[in-house]
């Protein structure tokens, strides 16, 4: 499922070459989480609470 409507952004630590990446589209509602090297798949989704959580959990390890 390819979403080009959703403003995708890769991390400022991605090569020049963009390649394996992991891009992030966020909207009010969700955040959607893709692999740069097959954007025809549908992209990892979840909620705004969830994406603050998980993220809190990586500052914890």
């Amino acid at each position: 499922m390819n979403t080009p409507e959703l403003g995708w952004f890769k991390s400022s630590y991605s090569s020049a070459q963009g390649d394996d990446c992991v891009e992030v589209a966020v909207t009010e509602q969700s955040v959607h989480v893709r692999d740069s090297k097959d954007v025809t798949r549908r992209p990892f989704t979840m909620d705004l609470n969830g994406w603050a959580q998980f993220v809190t959990s990586l500052g914890s390890n």
